[in-house]
C-alpha cells in the first residue's frame, strides 16, 4: 500500500501554470472559486497516493505576490452553529482558522463576505469580532430565484444590491470554511461589479474531482461519488464539452444543470460567454499528474469502502441517511468490492473475539497486520500503536516500552482529579507518555522514531473512536475504519 500513484511536483507545476494562463485570458484579474479544502485535503491524498494535503496551499504559495484570498460565510451558517463534522468546529470558528493559516505562510486575506445576510444577530457579533481583528467584511444578500432569473440577479434588486468587494491583486481566491457558503454566488457578483466599474474581470473553478480527463467510471471518479453521497451528487458526462469539442469530459450533475444560467449570466456581462461547457471553466490539472492509473484505481477502491464503512458508522449516529449508505454500497457492487477487501477489517474482528474485548487491527505500509486489544493499561487503539513501533524498531513483545512510573501518575490523575471514565492510556496520552519516556531511554527513542514509518498505514476497530483519537491517527497520516455494534456512548472519554 505504500505505492505512490501521483507525481506531486508535476502537479504543482502543471496547476500553477494553468492558473497564470487563465489570468492572462482575461488580462485584468480573475476570481477563482476554489472547491474541496485547502489545508487539509485528506480525501485526495487517499486516493491519489503521492498528493500532499496542502497542495493548494503551495499552489498558492509559488503565486503569493498575485493572489488576494476572499473567505466567505453563510450567515444562516452562523446563526445556525454549523459545524464540520471532520474537525468538529463551527463554520465561524474555522473562518478565523482559516485567516490565521493563510496568514503564517504569508498569504494575504483581503476580506470575508458574509452572504444571506439579513440582521441575524450572531452574523452582527462575528462581523464586529472580525472588524476589531482589522479584517474588512462585506455584505452580500439572498436573491429571489437565483440562479434561475437571470434579469433579476443582474439588477439592482439582484447583485446591484451587494457590496462591492475592493481587491488588490490580479488573482482573488474565493474560499469557504464548507459548502453552501456561497462561493460561486460571490465570485459572479463580484464579475457583476467590476464590469460596472470598466474593469475585465474572469471567472474560474478550481475542484479537484472529479477529475476531467479521467473515464466516467474509473474509480477514482466514483470514490468522489462516494465522499459526496450525502449531497447526492452524481458525476455526468459534460455534454456541453463533448458537442462542442468532441471530447468527452466528466463534471458533475450541479455545475452542468446550472451552467446554461451561468452561460446567460458570462453573455450579460461580458457581451459573450468565455466558456462552451462547464469543464472550460475548471483549471484542474490533477490528472496528468498521476503515474500510475493501476495504483490509483486501488487506492480508491479502498477509500470506498473506507467512506461505506464510515458512513454505516454515521448513520448510527444520525449524520447521514439510509439512501447515502445505500448509495455507497451500490458504488462498491458495480466494482465488485466489498468490506472484505479492506485488509485490517477480518483481523481486527477475529483478534476481538480471540480476546473477547475490544481490538484493532493496522496493516502497515509494507503489508504486514498488527493488532492490539483493549487492557487495563491501554485502549486497543494505544495497544496497536505501540505494537506497531516495536515492530518496526525491532524491539521484542515481551519489554515495556513505558515504564510503571510513567503511567502510574497519568492513571492517577485520570482517576482522582480529572475524574475520567477509564484509566486506560488512549493515544495522544500513550505518545506523550512515549515522548518523555524516550528522553533518559533509548530503546523508547527508538520506537517514537519510528512514527513517520506508519504513514499511509489502515486501521480497523471493533469499536467507534473518539474524535479526538481519530484526529491523531489522521496527523500520523493513518486512514481509520471502525465497526458500529456497540453503545455510541463509547465514544465518550
Amino acid at each position: 500500500m505504500a505505492k505512490k500513484c501521483f507525481d506531486n511536483k508535476m502537479y504543482l507545476k502543471l496547476q500553477s501554470n494553468k492558473i497564470l494562463e487563465r489570468v492572462n485570458k482575461f488580462g485584468d484579474k480573475l476570481y477563482i472559486e476554489f472547491g474541496g479544502k485547502i489545508f487539509d485535503d485528506y480525501h485526495a491524498s487517499r486516493v491519489l497516493r503521492g498528493f500532499e494535503i496542502d497542495s493548494k496551499v503551495k499552489v498558492l504559495s509559488k503565486l503569493k505576490d498575485k493572489v488576494e484570498i476572499i473567505i466567505v460565510i453563510n450567515a444562516e451558517d452562523i446563526q445556525s452553529y454549523k459545524s464540520r463534522s471532520d474537525i468538529g468546529i463551527t463554520y465561524e470558528s474555522d473562518t478565523l482558522r482559516l485567516i490565521d493559516e493563510f496568514e503564517k505562510i504569508d498569504l494575504f486575506v483581503g476580506s470575508v463576505v458574509i452572504t444571506h445576510y439579513n440582521n441575524q444577530n450572531l452574523a452582527d457579533i462575528f462581523i464586529k469580532k472580525l472588524n476589531n481583528l482589522g479584517i474588512k467584511t462585506y455584505l452580500h444578500y439572498k436573491i429571489d430565484n437565483y440562479p434561475f432569473d437571470v434579469e433579476n440577479i443582474l439588477s439592482e434588486n439582484g447583485f446591484g444590491k451587494n457590496e462591492y468587494v475592493e481587491t488588490q491583486r490580479p488573482i482573488v481566491v474565493i474560499t469557504a470554511p464548507g459548502p453552501g457558503s456561497g462561493k460561486m454566488a460571490t465570485c459572479l457578483s463580484q464579475l457583476y461589479h467590476e464590469n460596472i466599474r470598466g474593469i475585465k474581470a474572469g471567472y474560474a473553478k478550481y475542484e479537484t474531482f472529479p477529475i476531467w480527463n479521467l473515464p466516467l467510471k474509473h474509480p477514482v471518479n466514483l470514490a468522489y461519488e462516494a465522499a459526496t453521497a450525502d449531497l447526492q451528487d452524481v458525476n455526468m458526462i459534460d455534454f456541453y464539452h463533448l458537442e462542442n469539442y468532441g471530447i468527452s469530459a466528466v463534471n458533475y450533475n450541479r455545475d452542468i444543470e446550472v451552467f446554461p444560467v451561468l452561460k446567460k449570466i458570462f453573455e450579460k456581462i461580458y457581451g459573450e460567454s468565455p466558456y462552451l461547457s462547464p469543464t472550460d471553466m475548471g483549471v484542474n490539472m490533477a490528472g496528468f499528474a498521476i503515474c500510475d492509473d493501476e495504483a490509483a484505481k486501488e487506492f480508491s477502491k479502498q477509500e470506498i469502502i473506507r467512506r461505506y464503512l464510515d458512513a454505516k458508522c454515521n448513520l448510527k449516529l444520525g449524520r447521514v441517511s439510509i439512501e447515502t449508505v445505500d448509495k455507497i454500497s451500490i458504488i462498491m457492487k458495480s466494482l465488485n468490492i466489498s468490506v472484505d477487501d479492506r485488509r485490517c477489517v477480518k483481523p481486527a474482528l477475529e483478534k476481538a473475539e480471540k480476546s473477547n474485548t475490544l481490538a484493532v487491527a493496522i496493516e502497515l505500509p509494507n503489508g504486514k497486520i498488527i493488532t492490539g486489544k483493549k487492557s487495563p493499561l491501554f485502549e486497543a487503539t494505544s495497544a496497536a500503536l505501540i505494537n506497531s513501533l516495536k515492530y518496526y524498531a525491532k524491539i521484542s513483545d515481551d519489554l515495556p516500552l513505558l515504564s510503571p512510573t510513567i503511567i502510574e501518575p497519568i492513571q492517577n490523575l485520570k482517576e482522582n482529579l480529572l475524574n475520567r471514565r477509564t484509566k486506560r492510556l488512549y493515544l495522544d496520552e500513550v505518545l506523550i507518555a512515549l515522548s518523555i519516556t524516550a528522553t533518559t531511554n533509548a530503546m523508547a527513542q527508538r520506537a517514537l522514531e519510528q512514527l513517520p514509518r506508519l504513514a499511509g498505514a489502515q486501521l480497523h476497530s471493533t469499536v467507534m473512536l473518539h474524535p479526538d483519537d481519530i484526529n491523531t491517527l489522521k496527523k500520523l497520516k493513518i486512514d481509520v475504519t471502525t465497526e458500529i455494534n456497540q453503545d455510541t456512548k463509547l465514544l465518550q472519554r
